[in-house]
């Protein structure tokens, strides 16, 4: 089989970056302080051609049911709420209110507090709080790895028909080949649940860290 996906060196990468759609002052401020203040942490937050990824996303299917699992400092919950339908809301789960107390102060900032429901805790528990019928148009997941396959569980289900679980960090750089620790191995475990899933159709794409796309039958 032809291998068709380029090596993405770092000049390349910045090429791609430079030719989509640029972050605005808000989600550039919002990047600049997190890599600043959360120096330690920054590599959690999403990378700005996936933010703009989201928002297409979200628009794309006309979401208004949108759920998060693990928000960070905000980037990836802002690009989403603004891409929502009217009256579309993103509930959003995570357990650091360090960490989310800089996501509120820019989705004040952007005008989209209104739209997004943060909610606190462990959220394998939390997400049992959803409606149990099929209703979410959006999921994204980018929370600790080794809840993956639980994040799933209460989603697929939760997930509307023609609806998309987006999930990050599924190639943990390259080491799903190698894997090194037990977050490596979790994501090897998560990335087959997924591909052998029948209740959705699944691609994986090399942006950034890599992204799966599930679409629900």
């Amino acid at each position: 089989m032809t291998v068709k996906t380029l090596p993405m060196t770092d000049e390349l990468h910045a090429y791609v970056v430079e030719h989509g759609s640029p972050p605005d002052e808000i989600m550039r401020d919002l990047i600049e302080e997190t890599e600043r203040s959360l120096p330690s942490n920054a590599q959690m937050q999403v990378a700005p051609e996936q933010a703009v990824f989201l928002s297409l996303l979200t628009k794309l299917v006309g979401a208004r049911h949108v759920v998060e699992v693990g928000t960070f400092t905000g980037l990836s919950s802002l690009a989403m709420a603004r891409g929502l339908a009217d009256g579309g809301k993103v509930v959003c789960f995570d357990i650091s209110d360090e960490f989310t107390s800089v996501a509120r102060r820019y989705w004040e900032r952007a005008g989209v507090a209104d739209r997004i429901d943060l909610r606190i805790g462990p959220a394998a528990e939390r997400l049992r709080e959803l409606p149990q019928e099929p209703h979410i148009d959006l999921s994204f997941i980018d929370a600790d790895k080794t809840g993956y396959p639980a994040y799933w569980e209460e989603l697929v289900p939760r997930t509307r028909s023609g609806g998309l679980i987006v999930v990050d960090n599924v190639l943990r750089d390259g080491r799903v080949l190698a894997p090194q620790d037990d977050n490596d191995k979790a994501i090897v475990k998560f990335n087959d649940i997924a591909a052998q899933d029948e209740r959705v159709e699944v691609v994986m794409l090399p942006i950034a860290d890599g992204l799966t796309i599930a679409r629900r039958r």
